[in-house]
Parts: C-alpha cells; sequence; structure tokens
C-alpha cells in the first residue's frame, strides 16, 4: 500500500494534464488532477477552439461575396458579434463538461483550485495538504505583455474572446500564430484592421517563401500590415485609444490587442522552493522522459518550453505515463510534426522549411506550384494557392511540404503521415490524383522548379 494520499498529483487540466491523468487512472493508479481556471485549459477556452470557430465566422462575409458569382443574389449581410461571442461561450461550456465527464468517469479526482508545491511530494491547495507518489506539472503558458506605456488599455490572446462590443478599427500587435490569425479575423469580420510587427516579417521560423506568399496575400484580404514597426506608448481617451510607434507616426484605435507570445505559468507556483530547475524565461527543464531536477517532479506541455502545440502536449502525456507505469515503449519524436496556421488563407506546413533543407542536405529539389482556387475563378478576386514540395536530390525522399491557401491544415495532415513514412517523389508521382481538386496538385508537380546544391 502507498503511503502517499495519491499516485500521481497533475497540476493544471489542460490537454496534456488531462490525457496523463486519464492515462495514468486507466492502468489502476490513484489519480487527482488540480485546475484553477477552466478544464481543457488554453486550446479548449481561450485558444485553438474558440479561435478556429471564430475563423469560421470571418470567412461568411467572404462566402457571401462569393456566392455572388454562382448566381445567389444575398442581400447586404449584417454581422451581430454577441450571436458569435456568446454561441462559442456555449460550445466551450458543453466542452468543459465533456472533461469533467471523461475525468469523472475514469476515476480522477478533479479538485478546483490552485495547486502549489510545497515538496518534492506534497502539494497544498485550498488550505489543505495532500501528498502524491509523483507530481506532475502541466500549467501551461500565459499570454506576455510588454510594459509599455499604457499596456493597461490593451487586451490579450485571452480577453478577446470575450469582448463587450465589436470594435471597429483594431491594432494587432505580433508576428506569431495568434498575431496573424487574429487580424484576419478582426478583417474578415468587418473591422479596419492593422496588424505591426517589429520585425521585417512575420512568422519567424515557417518556410521563407511562404511568409512572404502570405504577407502578399493578407493585403487583400483587409489586413494593413506594418513590418519594422513597434508601439512606443497608447494613449486612452474617452472613445478611443492613440497609439505612437517608433517611427515617428500614431493612429487612433478601438482596440489593442497583443500578441507577442506566450511564457510558461510558473510564478508562485512552489517551483523553487521545491528545488525545481528553470530556464530563464520561466520554462521547467526536464529530461528526455519528462523529469525535472527533483526526481518525484515532471512536467509537460508548453511549461516546458519546447513545442508549444495541443498534439504534442497530448502525446507528451501518453508517453509520461507509458514511462511511468507501462512498458516504457513509447517514445516522442519532435520531429516533421504538421501544423497550420488558421490564417486568412492559412498556412499547412510539415517536414523542414527550404533553409533547413539547403542547411542539412547536399542537394535539394524545389517543385512549387502557384494558382487560383477552382471557387474563386468565377469571380474578380487577386487570392491565389502556393504549394511547395521538398525533396533531398540524393535519395528522392520528400522532406517537406508547405501550403498556403483553403484546406492547407486538412491537406498537409495527410501528408505529415506520407512524409512521417519516408514516402519519395517517385511515390508522390505514383499516385492518382482526385480531380478537380486543388489536393491533386501535391501528385502532380511533375517539374523540378529549382535545384539548390551545396557543390
Amino acid at each position: 500500500m502507498s503511503n502517499y494520499d495519491f499516485d500521481l498529483f497533475v497540476i493544471g487540466a489542460g490537454s496534456g494534464g488531462v490525457r496523463a491523468s486519464r492515462m495514468a487512472a486507466a492502468k489502476g493508479k490513484k489519480v487527482a488532477v488540480a485546475e484553477e481556471l477552466y478544464l481543457g485549459g488554453t486550446c479548449v477556452n481561450v485558444g485553438c477552439v474558440p479561435k478556429k470557430l471564430f475563423v469560421y465566422g470571418s470567412h461568411f462575409a467572404e462566402d457571401f461575396h462569393t456566392a455572388k458569382s454562382f448566381g445567389w443574389q444575398v442581400e447586404q449581410p449584417s454581422f451581430d458579434w454577441p450571436t458569435l461571442r456568446d454561441n462559442k461561450t456555449k460550445e466551450i461550456e458543453r466542452l468543459n463538461g465533456v472533461y469533467q465527464r471523461m475525468l469523472d468517469n475514469a476515476g480522477v479526482k478533479v479538485i478546483d483550485g490552485r495547486a502549489t508545491l510545497v515538496d518534492g511530494h506534497t502539494v497544498a491547495i485550498n488550505g489543505e495538504q495532500h501528498t502524491a507518489e509523483t507530481i506532475l506539472v502541466a500549467v501551461g503558458g500565459w499570454p506576455f505583455v510588454p510594459g509599455i506605456p499604457g499596456a493597461e488599455h490593451v487586451i490579450d490572446s485571452n480577453k478577446v474572446f470575450y469582448l463587450e462590443e465589436f470594435p471597429q478599427r483594431v491594432l494587432v500587435v505580433g508576428g506569431g500564430y495568434i498575431a496573424v490569425e487574429f487580424a484576419g479575423i478582426f478583417a474578415g469580420l468587418g473591422a479596419h484592421t492593422d496588424l505591426a510587427y517589429r520585425g521585417p516579417l512575420f512568422l519567424r521560423g515557417f518556410d521563407q517563401e511562404v511568409r512572404e506568399f502570405l504577407a502578399e496575400q493578407i493585403v487583400h484580404k483587409g489586413v494593413n500590415t506594418r513590418f519594422n514597426t513597434d508601439v512606443e506608448k497608447i494613449e486612452k481617451h474617452e472613445q478611443s485609444l492613440t497609439v505612437h510607434f517608433n517611427d515617428g507616426s500614431s493612429s487612433e484605435y478601438d482596440c489593442v490587442m497583443y500578441a507577442t507570445g506566450r511564457k510558461p505559468k510558473t510564478t508562485n507556483l512552489g517551483l523553487e522552493q521545491a528545488g525545481v530547475e528553470m530556464d530563464k524565461n520561466g520554462a521547467i527543464k526536464v529530461d528526455g522522459n519528462f523529469k525535472t531536477s527533483v526526481p518525484s517532479v515532471y512536467a509537460l506541455g508548453d511549461v516546458i518550453d519546447r513545442v508549444a502545440l495541443t498534439p504534442v502536449a497530448l502525446a507528451e502525456g501518453m508517453v509520461l505515463v507509458d514511462h511511468l507505469y507501462g512498458e516504457r515503449e513509447k517514445d516522442i519524436d519532435y520531429s516533421d510534426i504538421p501544423t497550420a496556421v488558421f490564417s486568412q488563407p492559412p498556412i499547412g506546413t510539415v517536414g523542414l522549411t527550404q533553409e533547413q533543407a539547403v542547411e542539412k542536405y547536399d542537394e535539394v529539389k524545389v517543385y512549387r506550384s502557384s494558382f487560383k482556387p477552382m471557387k474563386l475563378t468565377l469571380g474578380e478576386t487577386n487570392e491565389r494557392i502556393m504549394m511547395k514540395l521538398l525533396v533531398d536530390g540524393k535519395t528522392d525522399r520528400v522532406i517537406g511540404a508547405h501550403m498556403v491557401g483553403a484546406d492547407a491544415g486538412e491537406m498537409v495532415q495527410g501528408l505529415g503521415i506520407a512524409i512521417k513514412a519516408g514516402a519519395t517523389k517517385a511515390d508522390f508521382d505514383r499516385t492518382i490524383g482526385i480531380h478537380p481538386t486543388a489536393a491533386e496538385e501535391w501528385v502532380t508537380m511533375r517539374e523540378v522548379s529549382e535545384v539548390i546544391s551545396k557543390s
């Protein structure tokens, strides 16, 4: 019999924490999970799920416009922000209930409140202490807003989902996933939208050609990009905000949203007192099995700042449980992780960027294609699709696939399987396409656009 209250105590009921809790309980372990905010974590409540719903909602204006070219006579549509906001909230509340039932059915004890570490085997919550053989920290991250003058007047990626009124003039500050996605959401819903980023081009780390192509496309979607631009201060007036930029200009907005990154949510969690080592940015240091500097304390998900994606946290949770209570046969491979940016148009990408491929391989063959989507050929639009395959010139193996265009994420998920399995360009060429689709372009790009060789 264990001398502890629980075999596993999980702090944080986000994607990784919930998955680890359920899997451990399924193996007969006594498990508790503590959550101070909402079940499902960032992804379900103020991240992936509500954001995707907003993306869907913001695209209808374009669909109404496109419908005219197919003969549909649509009256001038109007948008009601409270309907979208409140319907989104109802769906999130439904999902909160789903998570509660999943944990209950698994036999996991859910404790509402903020848990902190007392030592390597003890957690304090709601004035009580609980002991556990193993503690898992999976508290995720939190939006970061720099301390500029007037920062108290901005909103972040948590607050944006609950705005009382929809703003007509919006500034989005940042250059990552969230910034680019919400710039498209605001513009699609009818707001005058500026996107300011301090660097020369957003989405650092993505394929350069993809970044450049998207920068061209989102302008056609109504997003005004301001690169190499940063905010110096924000002044609040009765009905507006005046934003002063570092180039000496200033503009008036109804809303300023900062999407300048997220940091691990480790402040005042008791980690230092328990002896858990962290990086300068607050991320918890772990080894290959997610063990911290304290042998009985583990961590995973966004709080370890490896790959901040929900499916990665889920995979980490399953690998950890296998390591703790299983056969120790599972492992996680962080290479070739498919991902999508739900910008407008969206990005789908898997494998190496062209820059990474050229650095790693002696010869890289590049296959490119750009065309107008069939759905938009009957109307007047400048939107185009871009697809790109990267192939190792020596082995013919496909090492990267990148797309900007409708359904990019849906397509690249399947391509991720092929690339993970080691498919070659010849395998792609032997595959018969589905016609007429944009997806068939992946198997009909036969002409090499460029060969990049180190020799």
